[in-house]
């Protein structure tokens, strides 16, 4: 066989076949070349597949969720409430457990600030009376101690993690200064899946997990109902937790004034209920939202991270190619301390790291958003006699009412943005209540136009 190539053709000669090739060597070269070509076009697929997908990411919002312990970063609830109904709708039913575990550490909370005030006062003449009813009620609610550890336990939580309640036949008793329970986000979605319902389940499926029956649990909370409604509607209680300072949670007496909807066995959670419940997880969460946009779906990953303070090493990472972070200020905090350092006014610790935050020169570029949190605490301790400048002077003679205050930390935060930011940017400052749902669902709307005009902007299409 005669090949006709050209010669001069450094490259003709170099590819061209042998002259003396055999039939058994031309089969293995042309197996050869075709597999070269397999691989050939494998790469330029991976290639374009490549290309495709970096388009994709240019085209999602990355929204990164800030704030310290506590500051009420549910807002999550929110924009999954207003973005992503249905996935939101199926995961409602899941929040029940949460739910029980902050009506019973309420009540638990309140039966060791009894115990204690029995127990420091034994001997004073400084004492508080307590009846038959009162010593009645504390042996019909000791079940929820046993309660709340198996809920926990429940929720994921390992045997070693679980922190016993106190129990009241303690011979010392002092105020919960174990670290706050906690779950894994691992864990949390696993128990989001086991305990979501199933399509078309319409009845209710008891959890197991742990030796920890959620069926149970649901019985003695059901069995406590009435006593749990006397113990929080008993005057004598009331006067004790002034007393005491017992320190409920933000929304305790929220759970405990629907105690009575709330321990019933047929309990589904509202989605007023789920933005009050508190569960601390840790590592990062992430929510993909579908977002409207004129019509056109468009993807938005919120990344909600650990507030405390052992959390604040893993933000880093996620300060790359960010596009919007939303930072939650709690101006309810002004007298209260950091859980983790008790030595640290959580007012202050939110400045620092608002701080740190316009300083970064990774989000030089990224649009910034403030949510000036817990407006409704603020106006409860405001109505109840609090002094602001008790515990912030420099907030002088200005009037003690909640738009002063409001008015005040939206220029501090301002002045901050202006005087630490690596180049000058706008801010977005809004005033919320995560439990004013209304009102939330119209902050939303504007937080996403913004976001996306912005968004926009950065991709040269405005």
């Amino acid at each position: 066989m005669v090949f006709n190539h050209d010669a001069t053709d450094p490259l003709a000669v170099v590819t061209a076949p042998p002259p003396d090739e055999t039939p058994e060597e031309k089969a293995a070269r042309e197996e050869r070349e075709a597999e070269a070509q397999r691989i050939s076009n494998m790469i330029d697929e991976d290639i374009r597949e490549e290309r495709v997908t970096l388009k994709k990411q240019e085209q999602i919002v990355k929204i990164l969720l800030l704030g310290q312990s506590e500051s009420g970063k549910y807002f999550t609830f929110h924009f999954r409430m207003r973005f992503a109904r249905d996935k939101w709708a199926q995961e409602r039913a899941s929040w029940r457990t949460v739910i029980q575990l902050n009506l019973v550490r309420s009540v638990n909370t309140i039966l060791e600030a009894l115990q204690r005030e029995i127990t420091d006062t034994e001997d004073t003449d400084d004492t508080m009376t307590f009846t038959d009813k009162h010593h009645l009620l504390r042996v019909r609610l000791r079940p929820l101690r046993g309660v709340e550890s198996d809920l926990k336990r429940l929720l994921g939580a390992r045997p070693d993690e679980v922190q016993e309640p106190l129990s009241p036949e303690s011979p010392t008793i002092s105020p919960r200064t174990s670290s706050e329970f906690f779950v894994r986000s691992w864990t949390w979605r696993s128990f989001l899946q086991a305990s979501s319902p199933r399509n078309g389940d319409t009845q209710r499926r008891s959890i197991r997990h742990d030796g920890v029956n959620s069926h149970d649990i649901t019985e003695v909370i059901a069995g406590c109902k009435n006593d749990i409604r006397d113990l929080w509607e008993d005057s004598t209680i009331q006067e004790l937790l002034i007393r005491r300072r017992a320190r409920l949670e933000d929304s305790a007496s929220f759970f405990l004034d629907a105690s009575e909807r709330l321990t019933s066995r047929d309990y589904e959670p509202t989605d007023d209920d789920i933005v009050r419940a508190r569960l601390r997880t840790l590592d990062i969460q992430e929510h993909e939202l579908s977002v409207d946009e004129d019509g056109e779906a468009q993807t938005w990953k919120i990344y909600d991270v650990g507030g405390s303070r052992t959390q604040r090493n893993a933000w880093l990472p996620y300060f790359d190619q960010v596009n919007a972070v939303i930072f939650l200020a709690p101006v309810s905090c002004f007298d209260e301390r950091l859980q983790e350092d008790p030595r640290v006014n959580r007012l202050e610790d939110s400045f620092i790291l608002w701080k740190a935050i316009c300083s970064s020169k990774l989000l030089s570029r990224t649009t910034l958003i403030i949510f000036l949190n817990k407006i409704d605490l603020l106006e409860k301790k405001i109505a109840s006699g609090v002094m602001i400048n008790r515990y912030l002077p420099s907030y002088a003679d200005r009037p003690n009412e909640t738009t002063s205050v409001v008015k005040y930390l939206r220029q501090k935060f301002k002045d901050t943005v202006k005087h630490n930011s690596p180049e000058p940017r706008m801010c977005h400052i809004y005033q919320t209540s995560v439990i004013d749902t209304k009102t939330t669902a119209q902050t939303l709307l504007s937080v996403r136009d913004g976001i996306l005009r912005e968004h926009l902007k950065k991709a040269n299409l405005v």
